[in-house]
């Protein structure tokens, strides 16, 4: 080996990894256990009181797991990771480090319906509020900015319309509020767009899409830049303050940069217990390891599927980052350089129902609740992702009713245009 630095694609077969001490098993072994021995009672209590790394309970940490983090954590630049139960438990993980009743996050209107839901309504039980902002109006995320303000959270590209967001341009909002940025990369992927080179703090994914990339196991990380100074100001006790449960260790003091991630592990992981299984980090790894090959091919084949349908009669509008006359294209040459993603959606001139007529009648394209498979998936998010929202927020999320939303697998591009084609002929 020599001493340059691994590009990406090496980096997601190797980072993190090594041929296993004990058997030699080149893959990564599935370690499905619940517990660890430990070798005696004081290296025990040296692991509970975080004076030394280890295994001690899967629900807090796994040797396959650790892998997972790590990989990730190489390929975003972050300085650590954690990786969860799904990308809803990553939100909730990363948000108990920062919120108490009463505080504020302020979110980008553009994002997964889930999410929405799960800020709008599920947060609200632990007194944690949302404000809105507007990802195509940087002076929104401004605005919004009170004492109560914790974080400031964004899609790098944006689910479901696949808008791009100018993370420089809000992460100088999150700088300048003295607040980190969040960003949820899943759409991207690190092939895509690497946050933390502008501006993140903090990035989070569902593994579930591009990163495992086969439609099989449920996953969540989230990745530490190691860029925000918790202890100032004093904003966020349960990284700057003694925790009492750890004999008085103050988290920011004793692990540096990295130590959001372990507030993540031993705070958050471990009282609200969202473990990710072992064998779903092997399903994600192996999915990893080819993660530059699919992205590439999800970006050229999407690409083609969308300057097809910007023709098409049946339909009014393409909404794709990648066609030169997209508002989002500038972004997206800015950030993302290798292509503009694989999900994205376009407008049918027959509205509602010609939505659901479209889902019903086409054979190759998945019709399902996902994206970021290896096979092509079709949804209609205004009766079903996005059906809570009343349609004023249905608009503003990118989720009008007669908006269908596609997510682009890596099949022969000619055979997804002509399944297209019918459909939208039937």
């Amino acid at each position: 080996m020599t001493d340059r630095l691994p590009g990406f694609s090496t980096l997601a077969v190797h980072a993190g990894a090594q041929p296993d001490p004990t058997t030699g098993a080149r893959a990564t072994p599935i370690y499905q256990t619940t517990s660890f021995v430990f070798n005696d009672a004081d290296h025990a209590a040296s692991l509970f009181g975080l004076q030394a790394f280890g295994n001690i309970y899967t629900r807090i940490g796994n040797p396959t797991n650790a892998v997972l983090e790590e990989r990730v954590a190489a390929l975003e630049g972050g300085t650590a990771a954690l990786a969860v139960a799904s990308g809803h438990a990553a939100q909730l993980v990363v948000l108990q480090q920062l919120m108490k009743p009463g505080d504020e996050v302020i979110a980008a209107r553009k994002l997964y319906g889930g999410s929405i839901n799960q800020f709008t309504h599920a947060f609200k039980a632990f007194g944690w509020n949302a404000a809105w902002a507007d990802p195509d109006e940087i002076e929104s995320f401004e605005r919004a900015v009170t004492p109560h303000t914790k974080a400031i959270f964004i899609e790098s590209i944006a689910n479901p319309a696949g808008s791009i967001t100018d993370i420089e341009a809000i992460a100088a909002v999150a700088r300048k509020a003295g607040v980190p940025l969040i960003v949820d990369n899943t759409l991207a992927s690190p092939y895509l767009i690497k946050p933390i080179d502008h501006g993140a703090d903090i990035v989070v994914h569902s593994l579930t899409k591009f990163l495992g990339g086969h439609g099989n196991s449920l996953g969540g990380i989230i990745v530490d830049a190691g860029t925000f100074d918790w202890s100032k100001d004093n904003k966020y006790p349960m990284l700057s303050e003694p925790r009492p449960e750890y004999h008085g260790i103050r988290i920011q003091e004793t692990f540096g940069n990295f130590a959001f991630a372990i507030a993540c592990r031993v705070l958050g992981l471990r009282d609200l217990g969202p473990a990710l299984s072992p064998f779903n980090a092997f399903m994600i790894l192996t999915g990893i390891e080819t993660l530059p090959l699919r992205m590439q091919k999800h970006c050229d084949n999407a690409k083609a599927v969308a300057e097809f349908l910007s023709t098409h009669p049946a339909v009014s509008a393409v909404n794709y980052a990648g066609l030169p006359g997209d508002r989002y294209n500038a972004l997206q040459r800015k950030y993302a350089p290798k292509g503009a993603g694989a999900v994205f959606t376009f407008s049918l001139k027959g509205g509602y129902d010609a939505g659901v007529n479209l889902v019903s009648n086409l054979r190759l394209f998945s019709h399902l609740a996902n994206v970021g498979d290896t096979r092509s998936l079709v949804i209609h998010p205004a009766s079903t992702t996005h059906s809570q929202l009343d349609d004023a927020a249905k608009v503003r999320s990118g989720a009008a009713p007669e908006v269908v939303r596609l997510s682009i697998g890596i099949e022969d591009k000619e055979d997804l245009i002509a399944d297209l084609d019918q459909a939208l002929r039937a």
